[in-house]
């Protein structure tokens, strides 16, 4: 494999025009100011923060491309791959490279979050879509509370298959952590692992090779500086980072919903100057009023300030 994602990884937002159309001059400008940031190595489209499941294959296509020409091939642009079915998925992926796709994360089938997987379900459908797309693929490890998450075994295997190069693990279990996270980088030592643990990344920092995050689109440099200290294994300098980023990470993610986030994530760019306004598709709501203010103001004491002369 030659995508290296050893870095910041950004899932971004999609922004939307205020009769909820996809904006692609907006997305130009998202995409263009995240590239132009040193230590940023790709852009995963079309997830959770991006609503990618809130759109249609036409539009999906279209966030694919739009984001592509706003990097201008600087970095790969990462399709997530959501469809329910194997082959639905495999299609989806099929689609994304037609689009410029140069990698997908693979979500779980969706109906395992409520029941469960059978024993090898999980490697099939990586299995699958690689097969029918050709498209590099990363792990996507799940959150420990849903019956979605891999167990090591799972995980092993799915990382030993052809085609899949890296690992997004956002189990939110330290005691799994600490203890699978070892194994999968003694078994696999060029497999890339990303953290995806949002609202407590000083815990995972330490442990990888970079972090796929949806945060990375609202607050690429001190996440890139605190990716570094990890590396560096300096945790005075990775705290005071954390503590400085604490009243963002609050305002966005330390919500009722972690769905909320995305809008606060919009929010969070109207401030930057990135977006002109924070428009969501439903199901998503607005947030409460006054929340544009106090994810402003968290901004600020961040030293996270407007950034639009700069797009």
């Amino acid at each position: 494999m030659t995508i290296d994602l050893r870095g910041l990884v950004p899932a971004p937002v999609t922004p939307f025009n205020r009769d909820g159309s996809v904006d692609v001059e907006a997305i130009n400008r998202l995409g263009g100011w995240l590239a132009s940031i040193d230590g940023v190595k790709g852009l995963v489209v079309l997830g959770h923060a991006g609503e990618g499941t809130f759109l249609t294959q036409d539009e999906q296509a279209l966030v694919i491309r739009s984001f592509r020409e706003a990097v201008n091939d600087q970095i790969p642009i990462i399709a997530g791959i959501t469809g329910e079915g194997n082959t639905v998925a495999a299609l989806e992926a099929q689609r994304a490279v037609e689009a410029g796709a140069s990698a997908g994360l693979v979500y779980p089938s969706h109906g395992w979050l409520r029941f469960g997987y059978q024993d090898g379900a999980p490697q099939t459908r990586y299995r699958e879509i690689y097969e029918t797309s050709g498209l590099p693929l990363i792990l996507f490890q799940y959150p420990d509370v849903t019956k979605a998450t891999y167990n090591l075994e799972t995980q092993l295997e799915i990382a030993g298959q052809e085609g899949v190069f890296a690992t997004k693990n956002g189990v939110r279990n330290m005691k799994r952590w600490d203890t699978e996270i070892p194994v999968l980088r003694k078994t696999y030592p060029d497999l890339q692992i990303l953290t995806c643990h949002d609202e407590y990344l000083l815990h995972t920092m330490f442990d990888v090779d970079g972090a796929l995050v949806g945060y990375g689109g609202l607050a690429p440099e001190p996440l890139i500086e605190l990716i570094d200290a990890g590396k560096a294994k300096d945790y005075e300098a990775a705290r005071a980072i954390h503590d400085r980023l604490l009243p963002v990470t609050k305002n966005v993610y330390h919500r009722g919903s972690h769905m909320e986030g995305t809008v606060a994530l919009k929010q969070g760019l109207v401030a930057r100057g990135i977006l002109d306004h924070a428009t969501v598709r439903p199901p998503l709501l607005p947030l409460a009023e006054g929340a544009d203010k106090e994810i402003a103001h968290a901004l600020q004491s961040a030293n996270l300030g407007n950034v639009a002369a700069n797009v």
